[in-house]
């Protein structure tokens, strides 16, 4: 299939190609970017989360860290970078990691295989799960990110939910124009191209994809890949 820009990752987040951060995952690019999450791809999140541990990662003391702050690492390393905010009452489980400025909110829930690039932001009672926020993302309060990517400059408002299981649990299909195209995946939220708007209460319906400066109004509910700059309302 011929798949339109809004599928692949150098249409979505532009500004990686000139960025100079480090520890960020290496996104698809001669396939559709949701295809990092595949099980059993070379190179999806997974893998590439277990190879963390073998970088040079400058780590945080954890002997800083409130008490309050827990760590279930059964499943393998949670890996937070020197210079993180991490504040009272978050638990997170391996592997997964937090970069350097990233900020950690009270009672935020960072689950498996989920990539806090530098400098973005979970916040309050705010869970993401085999998930990617790139440099600048924010998820600030109440939300849940599941198997999704957010962009530079994204914002969840409060009570947005990316919503990455049907509810007969069976293969995730993404609606593009009047196709109906399987993704592949049987857990799947959404890819929010860099700057996306969502407003509070939003939700993505499974295998949602929004380009670049895209605008999500209070309560709607969206569905399949759009190009950059549309508004839902």
């Amino acid at each position: 299939m011929e798949w339109p820009n809004e599928a692949y990752a150098t249409a979505l987040f532009p500004s990686l190609e000139t960025t100079t951060e480090s520890q960020i995952p290496a996104l698809p690019t001669e396939e559709p970017v949701w295809q990092i999450f595949a099980e059993g791809k070379e190179r999806n999140l997974k893998h590439q989360i277990s190879t963390l541990g073998s970088a040079r990662i400058d780590l945080i003391d954890r002997s800083t860290l409130l008490d309050t702050i827990t760590f279930d690492e059964s499943k393998g390393p949670v890996m937070i970078e020197q210079g993180a905010i991490i504040e009272p009452s978050t638990h997170f489980i391996g592997p997964c990691f937090v970069g350097k400025n990233a900020v950690i909110r009270h009672g935020a829930y960072i689950r498996e295989n989920a990539w806090i690039c530098s400098s973005a932001l979970v916040g309050h009672c705010t869970e993401v799960k085999h998930s990617i926020l790139l440099p600048g993302a924010k998820a600030p309060h109440f939300n849940y990110v599941g198997d999704s990517i957010l962009g530079k400059g994204v914002n969840l408002g409060a009570g947005v939910k990316l919503s990455n299981l049907r509810n007969d649990g069976t293969e995730v299909y993404l609606r593009i124009g009047s196709s109906r195209v399987a993704s592949g995946l049987r857990k799947f939220g959404a890819i929010l191209g860099e700057g996306c708007q969502l407003g509070c209460n939003a939700v993505t319906n499974p295998g949602t994809v929004l380009g670049v400066d895209s605008i999500v109004w209070p309560n709607a509910t969206v569905t399949g890949l759009h190009d950059k700059s549309s508004t839902h309302r």
